[in-house]
């Protein structure tokens, strides 16, 4: 009896074994040969394949291109513009920087200060302006001081009482460009205190 109860649990761990023997390593060959469930996110890729299927669906942004400054220095101003449409201007009064005071002239031989301004605005803008600064003050549009801009006119007076007897062309940050009694065509500032007492009136010509 007792050897028919040992030979049947011997039987029955027998089966128990060959159970986890055979089934548990075939559920594991199962998982193995199974291919793998992987996860596409934004933040990890899981194979060499999944990079390629989340690149079919990947749109680069095109970054917008900023547009470089177009500044440019001239060297005889010795000052630096951003305003491209300033740049015939500024390269056709740099050349006549140093021409002489010559009073009823207007060639760069020598010029006087309307003189000057009308050569300028002939040769660069095509306008012919009126010869005398006076005459000249009559026909532009007055602008404010603080709303000057490269090309617009500057004119001076002595006293209220007395006409314009001086014109000059803007150029940026207080300077203008003219030409002097003493000195020719030259840059000079309007924070200078000749010019800052004397200083009447911007104008722009249409």
């Amino acid at each position: 009896m007792t050897k028919t109860i040992i030979l049947t649990a011997l039987a029955i761990i027998s089966v128990v074994l060959s159970y986890f023997y055979e089934v548990a390593p075939a559920k594991s060959a199962t998982s193995e040969n199974a291919p793998a469930a992987y996860t596409i996110t934004p933040y990890a890729i899981n194979s060499g394949e999944d990079m390629v299927r989340a690149l079919e669906f990947y749109e680069p942004i095109e970054e917008e291109e900023t547009p470089e400054a177009k500044e440019y220095f001239s060297k005889k101003l010795n000052m630096r513009f951003a305003n491209p449409e300033a740049k015939d201007l500024v390269e056709t009064v740099a050349q006549w920087v140093g021409t002489p005071y010559r009073y009823g002239r207007s060639s760069k031989k020598g010029t006087d200060c309307s003189g000057f301004v009308t050569s300028i605005y002939r040769e660069v803008y095509g306008v012919n302006l009126r010869r005398s600064s006076h005459s000249m003050f009559q026909e532009v549009q007055r602008i404010k001081k603080d709303s000057i801009q490269t090309g617009d006119l500057v004119f001076f007076r002595r006293s209220p009482k007395q006409p314009v007897f001086h014109v000059g062309i803007y150029l940026k940050n207080g300077k203008f460009i003219h030409s002097a009694t003493s000195g020719g065509v030259m840059v000079s500032s309007l924070k200078e205190p000749f010019y800052r007492n004397y200083y009447y009136a911007a104008g722009r010509v249409n």
